[in-house]
């Protein structure tokens, strides 16, 4: 990453598709570096639910590759982050050439309303893909979920648009702490689309129900793999 970082730094003067090819390219070593180093397979499942127009994602998060794998799964996906990622050299940089969206967690109702309006322009204005994580931080495989409604909801009303869940296992092979990565298989699924519009109480449920399950199952898949079980985690 700090050698992709430091090469990709004049893309901060080029037009942001270059960077986006950056990023892509970059995803692909990772999951190159996986595969042929720390024998991780990764697969992406239901692309026939993605279409190249706005759209809200919703994404169960356990792993730091799954900041990059949405890179390849959608055209422009608009990526929801802490306000203090900005700071940081280079990340921050790149985050702002890409349009992403940097958010204060301890805002009130007037930072929410900025952070809708920025969220409208980027998805609707610039025809982009809005993921957001529900549990606003990385959860380990089987945990117990613990879904913040507020922001999801929020996106929700305030966008109008498909809900796509997207599933993953990868925490079973890059522990969301430590430097441990296990062989095995990762599965970023995307899932068919939750309508636009459902009351938001009702889409909440529908959605905690449909992306945990497919979890569920893509945990199970992938520790048999492994030759592991529940147990184990």
């Amino acid at each position: 990453m700090a050698v992709t970082g430091v090469l990709a730094l004049p893309t901060l003067l080029m037009p942001r598709a270059v960077l986006l090819w950056f990023v892509r390219s970059f995803a692909r070593l990772m999951i190159f570096g996986l595969r042929w180093i720390c024998g991780v397979r990764v697969e992406i499942r239901g692309k026939e639910h993605v279409s190249g127009g706005p759209v809200l994602i919703a994404g169960k998060h356990q792993a730091m590759l799954d900041v990059f794998i949405p890179f390849l799964i959608f055209r422009d996906p608009v990526l929801v982050m802490k306000r203090e990622l900005l700071w940081y050299p280079v990340i921050g940089w790149y985050s702002l050439k890409l349009r992403l969206l940097a958010i204060d967690r301890d805002g009130g109702a007037k930072t929410m309303r900025k952070m809708l309006q920025a969220a409208e322009a980027r998805v609707k204005g610039e025809s982009r893909q809005m993921l957001i994580y529900p549990e606003g931080t990385r959860s380990s495989p089987g945990a117990k979920p613990e879904y913040k409604p507020a922001g999801t909801r929020a996106f929700y009303k305030s966008l109008k648009l498909p809900l796509l869940p997207l599933a993953t296992n990868a925490g079973l092979c890059w522990p969301a702490k430590g430097l441990t990565r296990r062989p095995g298989l990762v599965v970023y699924e995307v899932l068919p689309p939750l309508p636009h519009d459902l009351n938001p109480k009702t889409m909440l449920v529908e959605l905690e129900t449909v992306l945990e399950a497919a979890c569920d199952r893509l945990i199970d898949e992938g520790l048999e793999i492994q030759g592991r079980t529940r147990a184990d985690l």
